[in-house]
């Protein structure tokens, strides 16, 4: 570009720079603070009182950043440069100038990122699943953000019991941080908090359905795929081409959470959507499981507002595990058929439902089967023979609302 410029000017009589003839230097790579990866593609602007701020997101690991902090130029009335007091203090921690804290204890922000970034690794190392190191290095990072000096367990102590967060997730931040405390090889008094368990929120059968029919292609796919199976969300966001049997309409579940591995059957018409969906890689479903979440959520609430329904902006990935769980133990009455549909290692876990929904007389749709084909579509479609052989021939057939 800068040679044909030079050329125009040249034919055209004027004069050039010396500083056209210096090919322009490629913008510098970025990297995925989270992954280092480089794959980085531009994914939105951010307006902010500074000014206009790209954003990237990571092809690899799908997490969203801002680009590098740049200090901004001012008019030459300003004679010189005015950077705000948050990029002061950033760049004095970059370079590692040691902060005073209240209880005199010296933490600069190199030691706290590098703290961070082997306690991720440290759980690597142990072998904890992906969910579980996104979740404990998201709420040290947090607790650092909120002012929390993380080499501190009693500032760790005061900032926890400030947060307006629900019990189980103050219970998660401690659990988090005993972690990092045993990377360290130390030990704390960790604060009690204790959840208070409630049987879980179970929808009606039509309010999935509601749901599932207002979602677009891939996410009413995915849905569908966790109302039939009783999936956790990670075990379908994980599921590949190859576990799908097409022929014999089931799927293969690689466990998470240290669950049994099981083979699940699943609808005709569920079938018919998987297909639909392009095939772009191994994986079924692409992308980050966080971010589809987001479009979930913004799609819930939609179809929720147009439905009048505020049941169903409750419904969340899994609610539907518990769903499926309720209802094959209410038609089975089977614990142990249910403890293997949903991959439990100890059936206390699964004797929670047995106990969350008690169905009334008038909580059924009733069907009549006149022959055996229609009698087996019904069955295929979750309803239960009752009991009849009728004048006319048929039978009766029910299944929970």
């Amino acid at each position: 570009m800068a040679s044909n410029l030079i050329r125009q000017k040249q034919k055209a009589g004027l004069k050039t720079r010396k500083s056209e003839y210096k090919p322009s230097t490629p913008p510098a790579q970025l990297n995925c603070p989270n992954c280092g990866s480089q794959k980085v593609w531009k994914f939105t602007k951010r307006h902010t009182k500074s000014g206009i701020v790209q954003r990237y997101i990571c092809r690899v690991c799908g997490r969203t950043f801002s680009e590098p902090k740049k200090l901004n130029s001012f008019p030459d009335n300003n004679r010189g440069c005015r950077i705000s007091a948050v990029l002061v203090e950033d760049a004095i921690n970059l370079v590692g100038v040691e902060k005073q804290t209240e209880n005199g204890l010296v933490r600069t922000t190199k030691d706290t990122k590098g703290k961070i970034v082997n306690f991720l690794w440290f759980l690597k190392k142990e072998g904890y699943a992906e969910s579980t190191i996104t979740r404990r290095v998201r709420l040290i990072k947090t607790l650092n953000n909120r002012g929390a000096n993380i080499l501190d367990p009693e500032s760790i102590k005061t900032v926890i019991a400030e947060q307006n967060w629900k019990t189980a997730t103050k219970e998660h931040a401690v659990t988090a941080y005993t972690s990092f405390l045993e990377m360290l090889g130390k030990k704390w008094k960790p604060p009690k908090y204790s959840r208070i368990r409630k049987l879980p929120f179970i929808p009606h059968e039509k309010e999935v359905n509601d749901l599932i029919s207002g979602c677009n292609r891939k996410t009413c796919a995915f849905v569908r795929l966790l109302k039939e199976t009783g999936m956790r969300s990670g075990e379908a966001w994980q599921l590949e081409w190859t576990d799908v049997d097409f022929e014999h309409r089931t799927v293969s579940v690689t466990p998470e959470k240290g669950s049994n591995p099981r083979v699940l059957p699943i609808s005709a018409d569920l079938i018919a959507m998987l297909k639909g969906l392009a095939k772009t890689s191994n994986r079924v479903f692409n992308g980050s499981l966080r971010h589809f979440r987001r479009s979930f959520r913004r799609q819930r609430k939609k179809i929720a507002e147009k439905l009048k329904n505020p049941r169903i902006d409750s419904i969340n990935f899994h609610t539907l595990r518990h769903f499926k769980a309720t209802m094959e133990y209410h038609k089975t009455k089977d614990i142990l058929h249910v403890k293997q549909i949903l991959g439990h290692r100890n059936i206390n876990s699964t004797l929670l439902y047995t106990q969350l929904v008690n169905f009334k007389e008038n909580d059924y749709h009733v069907r009549v089967a006149s022959n055996v084909k229609e009698a087996c579509e019904l069955v295929k479609s979750g309803f239960q023979y009752v009991t009849g052989e009728y004048v006319d021939g048929g039978k009766i057939f029910r299944k929970p609302k």
